[in-house]
């Protein structure tokens, strides 16, 4: 039996323990996201739905995607042998385009007339207008101001594939905002539109909606490190921002206790400065975006290198995963991310999302300190692409970086 324990109401947790996830939303709204989990009850297990799912997984995607053994980082490091989880060779270059395909094709079922989005670092809000663009459904994507200015090239492509980008221009102009916009949209058109949320965050049943479709990297990363070790990982590790690809390796290894789960959080300017994005080593459980988790102290502070990683709570299950003490979590700071981020380029020719960077940059750490027939999953949830022009500016502000 499985360790996650869920109730019908989206609540992970049972008897007196700490309590996540729920539904902290207006009765009206309570009705719209009944209806749409009786339809994701429904479709997750038909037969049509799954077939159609693994058609665009396969043939749009490029599923399944390689678990490719670093072999030049794990020399250059000594110690564990570490294998990345190559979710950046998916179309659209990251892991939001499994969550995408899923959910379009049961807003598709649900006859809407719009869909809606949020995005942080954009990628999310690429694999929305991707998809709706491929099943010709208009589509709005909300994007902090700020994150509008750092990935500007997202922005285009979005718009490119003709999706409408709505600036969020209240508090820090970030992620948290883009969410606030996206629900607020959805709060008011709920009965002809569909919000097709990027991370496993908001009230139920969106976190359990889209960990059902993320879940595939764990799935297959699992089938892919015994067909090549014979065994399974001592240690799978990725980033943690609202934490879809994290909770997508991490759900189907939970059961296996000999395989220790540790995400990583952006530690931005150091855990001490207080300016990070880092709800489960710092923060404490509160209500956020309807639902209840790890929530930074003083979310004015939500600060990460990454715009995917800028948020200031959690996906509920990953405050589960702590409380119950099945998953560790950790911080990496934006110059230890960036540093990761060069060094890969370097050694293995592989350009990593700054968000995939934080998860690599612990490998880094941590490898060294295990023994060389020990294995290392590493989530590489996206490619670099996006952040190479933001890399190229800090470059030119820390030029010691450069001799990484």
């Amino acid at each position: 039996m499985s360790i996650v324990k869920v109730s019908r109401d989206g609540v992970f947790g049972e008897g007196n323990q700490e309590k996540f996830g729920g539904s902290y939303v207006s009765e009206e709204l309570k009705s719209a996201l009944r209806k749409l989990d009786d339809a994701f009850q429904r479709y997750k297990e038909d037969e049509e739905f799954e077939r159609e799912f693994q058609y665009y997984l396969k043939e749009y995607v490029g599923r399944p995607n390689p678990l490719y053994f670093a072999d030049r980082l794990t020399n250059e490091l000594g110690g564990a042998k570490i294998y990345l989880k190559r979710e950046d060779l998916n179309h659209t270059g990251a892991h939001k385009i499994n969550n995408t395909i899923g959910q379009v094709l049961l807003a598709n079922r649900m006859n809407v007339k719009r869909i809606i989005a949020e995005t942080g670092a954009g990628q999310h809000g690429v694999a929305t207008a991707t998809v709706c663009a491929l099943f010709n459904i208009p589509c709005t994507i909300y994007m902090g101001e700020v994150d509008i200015e750092r990935q500007a090239l997202n922005v285009f492509r979005m718009q490119m594939l003709g999706a409408e980008v709505v600036a969020a221009k209240s508090g820090n102009r970030t992620l948290k905002e883009a969410v606030d916009e996206a629900l607020n949209d959805f709060s008011q058109n709920y009965a002809d539109t569909f919000y097709l949320i990027g991370s496993v965050v908001g009230p139920h049943p969106f976190p359990l909606i889209v960990r059902h479709f993320q879940s595939i990297i764990g799935r297959e990363a699992k089938q892919q490190i015994l067909d090549k070790e014979g065994r399974l990982p001592d240690l799978i590790t990725a980033c943690v921002g609202g934490g879809s690809n994290a909770v997508g390796l991490f759900y189907p290894f939970v059961d296996d206790p000999n395989v220790r789960i540790v995400g990583v959080e952006p530690a931005g300017k150091g855990i001490a400065t207080g300016i990070h994005a880092a709800p489960l080593c710092t923060g404490k459980p509160d209500i956020i975006h309807g639902f209840r988790c790890h929530v930074m102290e003083d979310a004015e502070n939500c600060h990460s290198i990454a715009a995917g990683l800028d948020y200031p709570g959690v996906g509920p299950e990953h405050s589960y995963y702590k409380h119950i003490g099945r998953a560790d979590y950790v911080s990496i700071t934006d110059e230890e991310a960036l540093r990761a981020f060069l060094t890969l380029s370097k050694t293995e020719g592989i350009i990593p999302a700054l968000e995939s960077s934080h998860a690599v940059a612990y490998a880094m750490k941590v490898a060294p300190t295990m023994n060389k027939d020990e294995i290392i999953i590493v989530s590489l949830s996206g490619r670099g692409d996006k952040d190479v022009a933001q890399v190229y500016d800090m470059l030119h502000v820390h030029p010691s970086l450069q001799e990484t």
